[in-house]
């Protein structure tokens, strides 16, 4: 990084093995911490019904998070380059049970909306915990180590929205959010006791290290590529998850628990996550990546012949086998990026990600605003085609990489 003086911090040798227990002690937290960001969607109806928030803004409700956690990943996220890391995960996910508290208590819309933004910005807890995983391997087997705590990130955003349905059905939204705030409570206590310390050795100011985002940004081509790589994908994502349950209620008659747990389908795309993780630390990282848009765009293409299937069975069936096929790749490609952004020098880590997960969940927010645009106006068929187009741009300017780009 040119201009600014950086100290990097020594690698673990080469034969260092990691703690198993760890890795699955950071992998639980990222799946519960994450989850917290998606609890909402599928109580927005009831949690607007309780608040008295009218129907044309109850999308705010999840917006408000959206836009915490895209603040949280520019502004918090570089401080894992500059604050002793443990200390930051112990707050912010401190923050995030009072947040979670709060709005299960709450009994206006501006209180319910300042937590929503709250649990947002402390929701970006679970990208120090990638980042420990990524500190604590070598680089033989820091793909591994990654995908493995990724696959318990991905099962918290998979796993969310039903649990929410499903506790919500039985008892109420609020339980929901009780039982975020106490499972963020018990994580705080056992974080505290088993999480080591990790004090960056960073030499410049936090002010300096945000000003020097822009000039990572503007000359990493390697992250650039990763970012705009996973913005697409995600892009994609975004764009499915928001029209399918629309879908499936109006085409196929689901109710609310139908399709929470038709969402549970794509649970199986978490599995891409530890595999993908070992397939980068074989040096097969451009192949991998092909494929893991090429499952995307074929994903989408599958999606525009669900409505010809002879029956309602089949048709749910090619939309299962849709879901699997586009979250495998999101997930795949994902931790792909975050391999070879990790190659970075550790000092820069923080920064690194937070560009690259900032990126990708700006293509997240365009696909989710696109999706019900394109449902509105031309239903189903349209929606995914739009889709189809966010994978395919990736894959474009993926055909454009150069071996040696850093």
């Amino acid at each position: 990084m040119r201009g600014l003086p950086r100290r990097d911090e020594p690698e673990p040798p080469s034969h260092a093995e990691v703690n198993p227990w760890l890795v699955l002690l950071l992998a639980f937290s990222c799946g519960l911490v994450v989850a917290n960001i998606y609890y909402a969607q599928p109580l927005v109806g009831p949690i607007s019904a309780a608040l008295g928030l009218a129907s044309h803004s109850a999308g705010l409700i999840v917006t408000l998070t959206q836009v915490g956690y895209g603040l949280g990943l520019v502004f918090v996220i570089p401080l894992a380059d500059y604050v002793e890391n443990r200390r930051l995960v112990l707050g912010a996910v401190a923050l995030s049970a009072l947040s979670m508290l709060a709005a299960a208590w709450s009994a206006s819309v501006p209180v319910f909306l300042a937590c929503a933004l709250l649990t947002g910005i402390s929701s970006v807890a679970v990208q120090v915990l990638v980042l420990y995983a990524a500190h604590m391997a070598h680089d033989g087997i820091r793909g591994r180590v990654v995908g493995s705590v990724m696959s318990g990130l991905m099962l918290g955003i998979m796993l969310a929205r039903p649990v929410a349905s499903l506790i919500a059905d039985f008892a109420s939204w609020r339980a929901v959010y009780l039982c975020a705030a106490l499972a963020m409570l018990v994580l705080v206590a056992v974080l505290r006791l088993t999480l080591p310390q990790r004090l960056p050795h960073s030499a410049i100011s936090y002010r300096a290290l945000m000003a020097s985002m822009v000039d990572l940004a503007l000359h990493s081509v390697v992250l650039r590529r990763r970012a705009f790589y996973q913005a697409g994908m995600f892009g994609a994502f975004s764009l499915f998850w928001t029209v399918a349950p629309l879908h499936l209620a109006q085409h196929f008659g689901m109710p609310q628990r139908g399709i929470a747990l038709f969402a549970l389908a794509g649970v199986a795309g978490a599995v891409a996550a530890p595999i993908a993780g070992r397939v980068a630390d074989r040096g097969w990282i451009r192949p991998a990546s092909a494929v893991a848009m090429a499952c995307a765009v074929l994903a989408l293409l599958l999606a525009q012949i669900e409505r010809v299937g002879s029956t309602q069975q089949v048709a749910l069936l090619v939309l299962v086998l849709v879901a699997i096929l586009l979250d495998f790749g999101v997930s795949a490609n994902l931790v792909l990026g975050q391999r070879v952004i990790f190659s970075a020098g550790a000092a820069q880590r923080g920064r690194f990600n937070a560009i690259y997960m900032a990126t990708f969940f700006a293509g997240g927010a365009i696909g989710s605003a696109l999706g019900g645009w394109a449902y509105a106006l031309g239903g189903w068929s349209q929606a995914c085609w739009v889709a189809l187009c966010f994978p395919l741009l990736a894959l474009a300017y993926f055909a454009t990489e150069k071996q040696n780009e850093k």
